[in-house]
């Protein structure tokens, strides 16, 4: 026979699931990955559009912020 331990519902503690806890991403996100601006240059090539070293930063600086805050 199995032992039975009755418990009052006022004793039992109730949190809700964290998936992102039992998934892969949450396991890499201390490993940010910057963007240089080697490789917006060529993407801004690919794509033909025009730039120059201002908005290259620019775009670095505002790329690499909007990814280290969705690792977060």
């Amino acid at each position: 026979m199995k032992k039975v331990e009755v418990v009052r519902s006022k004793e039992v503690e109730v949190k809700p699931l964290d998936l992102s806890a039992f998934t892969e991403e949450r396991a890499q996100s201390g490993a940010v990955r910057t963007v240089s601006k080697k490789e917006i240059r060529e993407i801004a090539e690919g794509l033909g559009l025009p730039y120059d070293d201002t908005q290259i930063a620019f775009a670095k600086k505002l790329l690499n912020a909007y990814i280290k805050k969705e690792a977060v």
